[in-house]
């Protein structure tokens, strides 16, 4: 298997990373801007490097070939996210993993609710939305990751899922546990096929995260 990590600088990015390369023989297209100066490559045989804007389509192109999943780092902005939902379109590549924030369908309640809302904004949420929203409406194969809040603890990979329609519930989770659930969804791909999940970890259900 061959698979792209769009935004492969970032911290679940180069998690992600860490586990392909140590638990399984996968090949890897590391894709974003400045990534020589930002990530080391670890083995050169399984590791590419394509340097790019999520906007251009031809760097996406090239990096789309021969690649079976595609994992999306930000799905902040709604216009790169359709330049890669058309890239991927355009090259047959059909699986795409991203991950975007939880509160976009107004699924998550009460204090910690309201709590989010003021942190994040309803400009950014509408943002997010947008790009889900160009995912789902897509022909791709996806899995869309609400993320709850996040940090990091080395060995604490827990999370607990909810899906779309459900109540998101979950104050924090930890990039570990979020880059564990990747791996997941890369082995079973066909379970979580055209789903939106929230991620949080268990026993977190709090007004705001720990560490706020």
């Amino acid at each position: 298997m061959k698979m792209l990590i769009l935004g492969a600088a970032g911290q679940i990015s180069k998690m992600v990373t860490e586990l392909i390369l140590t638990e399984t023989d996968h090949e890897l297209v590391l894709y974003g801007r400045n990534l020589s100066s930002r990530i080391s490559v670890k083995d050169p045989t399984r590791e590419v490097i394509i340097e790019g804007d999520f906007n251009d389509q031809d760097k996406l192109k090239q990096a789309l070939i021969g690649v079976d999943i595609a994992y999306l780092n930000d799905m902040s902005s709604p216009d790169a996210t359709q330049a890669i939902v058309e890239a991927m379109e355009e090259s047959g590549v059909n699986y795409l993993i991203g991950a975007n924030v939880l509160g976009i369908y107004n699924e998550v309640a009460g204090a910690f609710g309201e709590w989010n809302t003021s942190m994040v904004g309803s400009t950014a949420t509408q943002k997010y939305l947008k790009a889900a929203e160009v995912v789902e409406q897509s022909s791709l194969d996806y899995v869309i990751l609400r993320l709850t809040w996040l940090y990091n603890q080395t060995g604490n990979e827990d999370y607990v899922l909810t899906e779309k329609g459900e109540s998101f519930v979950g104050a924090q989770v930890t990039r570990e546990a979020v880059a564990r659930l990747i791996t997941t969804i890369i082995h079973d791909s066909d379970k979580y096929a055209k789903t939106s999940l929230g991620v949080s970890e268990p026993d977190t259900d709090w007004a705001k995260p720990s560490f706020y």
